[in-house]
C-alpha cells in the first residue's frame, strides 16, 4: 500500500509540475538601454496557444530600486515577470505605471503591492468600470492561462509631468488616442520612450475605445516631437527611430478615409469588412482582425457623420 501511495505521490507532483510547465509565458527580458529592459510580446490576437502575451512590458533599474511599465495579461504573467526581474537585480520594485486600463497590459497587477500601482485617473476609472466584463472575455479566450486572475485597481493617480525617480528623470505623459487615457513615459536618462499602445509597430492597432482616429493622429505627432533614441510600442518590435510612427499615420489615415468613403457611399458594415487592404500593409500582423473589428466600433460614427451630411446638403 505505501508503496501504491508513493507512487500516487510522485504522478501528482509530475502533474502539477507539468501543468506549471505548461502554463510557462518564458519571458526573456531584453536590455534595450542601460538599465532598461524589455518584454516583447507576440504580434498576434489572445489565443491560448500565447496565453495572452501579445503586449510589451518594461522595467527600469534605478539608484534606489525597480520601476515596472505595465504587468502583463494575467496574474501569471505578472508573477513569472516579476521573478525575471527578480533574477536581473535584488533591487527592490518601487513604482509600477500602468500605461491604461486594457487587460493585456494590467492583468497581472497581482503580483506587484497595490500601494505601488500607479496610473491616469481616467485609467483607473475605466478599469473600474470594464474590468470585469474584460476578465469575463479573457477567461472564455484564455482558459487556465488566467487561473486566479481578479481586476486589481490601481491606489495611486498620476500626475503628468517630470519626475526624478533614483537618479532617473523619468516624464510622465498623459494621452488619450488609443483608449481614451493613455501614459506615456519617456526615460530622458537613455532616451527610451515607453510609448505603450499609442503606438503598434508590424501590428494593426486595436481601436475600440479610441475618442477618435484623428485625436489619435494629432496625438501621435506630439508623440514623434519628443526627443527619445528607442521606442518600445505596445505591440511590435522594438526599434531606434520613428519609422513606427511612419506606419501609424499611414494605417491610420487609411483606415479613416476607408470609413469614412465607405459610409458615404452607403455600403453595409459586412461590405467595409470585406473590402481590401492595401498591399503596403502585408508586412501588418492581424490587419483583417483588426479592420473587422474597426468597423464593429467605428463605423457607425462615420455612417452618422454621412448622414448629417446629407442632411446639410438637402
Amino acid at each position: 500500500m505505501r508503496q501504491v501511495l508513493l507512487l500516487l505521490g510522485c504522478l501528482m507532483v509530475g502533474n502539477f509540475s507539468a501543468q506549471a510547465d505548461a502554463y510557462r509565458y518564458s519571458l526573456e527580458p531584453l536590455e534595450i538601454a542601460p538599465g532598461v529592459w524589455v518584454f516583447e510580446g507576440a504580434r498576434e490576437d489572445f489565443a491560448r496557444a500565447n496565453g495572452g502575451n501579445i503586449v510589451n512590458t518594461a522595467f527600469l533599474i534605478t539608484e534606489e530600486g525597480v520601476v515596472v511599465f505595465d504587468t502583463g495579461p494575467s496574474r501569471r504573467y505578472g508573477e513569472q515577470m516579476r521573478k525575471a526581474i527578480e533574477a536581473v537585480t535584488a533591487l527592490p520594485i518601487t513604482h509600477v505605471f500602468l500605461s491604461h486600463h486594457h487587460p493585456d497590459h494590467v492583468f497581472g497587477n497581482q503580483a506587484f503591492d497595490a500601494d505601488i500601482l500607479h496610473a491616469l485617473e481616467g485609467t483607473i476609472r475605466l478599469l473600474a468600470e470594464q474590468g470585469n466584463d474584460f476578465a469575463d472575455n479573457l477567461y472564455r479566450a484564455l482558459g487556465d492561462w488566467m487561473r486566479g486572475t481578479e481586476v486589481v485597481l490601481p491606489t495611486q493617480a498620476v500626475t503628468p509631468g517630470r519626475v526624478t525617480i533614483g537618479g532617473r528623470e523619468i516624464e510622465l505623459i498623459a494621452m488619450s488616442g488609443h483608449s481614451g487615457a493613455d501614459l506615456v513615459l519617456l526615460d530622458h536618462t537613455t532616451g527610451v520612450l515607453l510609448a505603450a499602445d499609442m503606438v503598434f509597430y508590424q501590428r494593426a492597432p486595436t481601436t475600440p475605445h479610441t475618442p477618435g482616429i484623428d485625436v489619435w493622429r494629432e496625438e501621435l505627432r506630439t508623440l514623434e516631437a519628443l526627443d527619445f533614441r528607442y521606442l518600445v510600442p505596445g505591440h511590435g518590435p522594438v526599434v531606434v527611430g520613428t519609422a513606427p510612427f511612419e506606419q501609424m499615420h499611414d494605417y491610420l489615415a487609411w483606415l479613416d478615409d476607408t470609413l469614412r468613403s465607405a459610409a458615404g457611399a452607403g455600403m453595409t458594415a459586412s461590405e467595409v469588412m470585406a473590402l481590401p487592404i492595401p498591399e503596403r500593409f502585408d508586412e501588418i500582423a492581424v490587419a483583417r482582425h483588426e479592420l473587422m473589428r474597426s468597423v464593429v466600433h467605428l463605423y457607425g460614427r462615420y455612417e452618422l457623420e454621412a448622414l448629417e451630411l446629407i442632411s446639410e446638403g438637402g
